[in-house]
Order: structure tokens, then C-alpha cells, then sequence
């Protein structure tokens, strides 16, 4: 709370004016960056808005995603997605959102013949969420991340199409 206040210059009493509890406030966090990612997912794949995540802020106010700030929401997210499954419920909402966007995205790489047609679109999908899932524990267990643009690259290129010459 103290850096909510330090960030918004707002005194506590005025953020609860405008959230019932913490849950409401931690709640609207985390949709917020929910649909962040989305307009990243939508512009440019899930795979950049991990590449996102393992960036350094610059500091100049315009980064998509603040990673730490994110990591940490994320990580929130999934402690209690696995200990209260009033919020697991009301979560899967909002997280189909990035999951939309995800599909539609592979959707159009594929229309645009970029995509692999080989496989499912919604294997593709559930493939990068779960590279996205294994990044988010591989950075909340202190691992390096400075070592994963090659993994990312695999990953997008796991799922491009790859054109033939003969």
C-alpha cells in the first residue's frame, strides 16, 4: 500500500474510496495488466510480452509492461488461483481475455500464412501460455533471465511456418 500511495500520491484512505477492500484493489492490478498484455498480444504475440517481461525498465514511463511490477502481480495471481477458488472463478474471466486475444492473433499470423498449419491453433495457444506459465516460475525462482532470447526465439519459431525451397 505504501508504494501504491508513494506512486499514485494518494493517501490511503482515498484508494480505499475507490476500492471496497485490498481484493478489489489487487483485483483491478492485475485486470490492468491483463489488458496490457493483451494490447501487446494483439499488436505483437504473446512471445514479445514475454520478452517484455525479461526487459529492464528503462525508466522513461513509456514501457508496455513495468516487469517486476508485473512478476509480482503474477505471481500474486497464481498463489491465489491455487488457494481460493472463489477468486480462481472470477479470474478465469478475466484471463480469457489474454487467451482471446492470443488465438485471434495466431488466427491472423495463419490467414496470413505465417503460421504453421500443421497444428491446432488452440495447441498453439495452450503451448505459449504454458512457455508464458514456465517464464513467470523460472523468474520468480531467481533463475537468470538474461540467457532466454534464444528460448524465445525457439519458441517463435516453433510455431512460424517454415517455407520450403525446392
Amino acid at each position: 500500500m505504501r508504494r501504491l500511495e508513494e506512486a499514485t500520491g494518494l493517501s490511503r484512505g482515498a484508494i480505499f474510496h475507490h476500492f471496497r477492500d485490498k481484493e478489489s484493489l489487487f483485483l483491478a492490478l492485475a485486470e490492468d495488466d491483463v489488458l496490457r498484455m493483451t494490447e501487446v498480444v494483439a499488436e505483437q504475440g504473446l512471445v514479445q510480452v514475454m520478452r517484455d517481461l525479461l526487459s529492464t525498465p528503462a525508466g522513461s514511463g513509456g514501457e508496455t509492461l513495468n516487469p517486476a511490477d508485473w512478476l509480482g502481480t503474477r505471481l500474486e495471481v497464481s498463489r491465489r488461483l491455487r488457494t481460493d477458488p472463489e477468486f480462481r472463478a472470477r479470474w478465469a474471466e478475466r484471463s480469457e481475455q489474454l487467451t482471446i486475444a492470443t488465438r485471434e492473433r495466431l488466427l491472423r499470423q495463419r490467414e496470413a500464412g505465417n503460421l504453421r498449419d500443421d497444428v491446432d491453433v488452440d495447441v498453439l495457444t495452450g503451448f505459449l501460455e504454458l512457455v508464458l506459465e514456465g517464464l513467470v516460475s523460472h523468474l520468480a525462482m531467481g533463475l537468470p533471465a538474461d540467457d532466454m532470447d534464444p528460448v524465445l526465439d525457439l519458441v517463435e519459431e516453433t510455431v512460424r511456418r517454415h517455407r520450403r525451397t525446392h
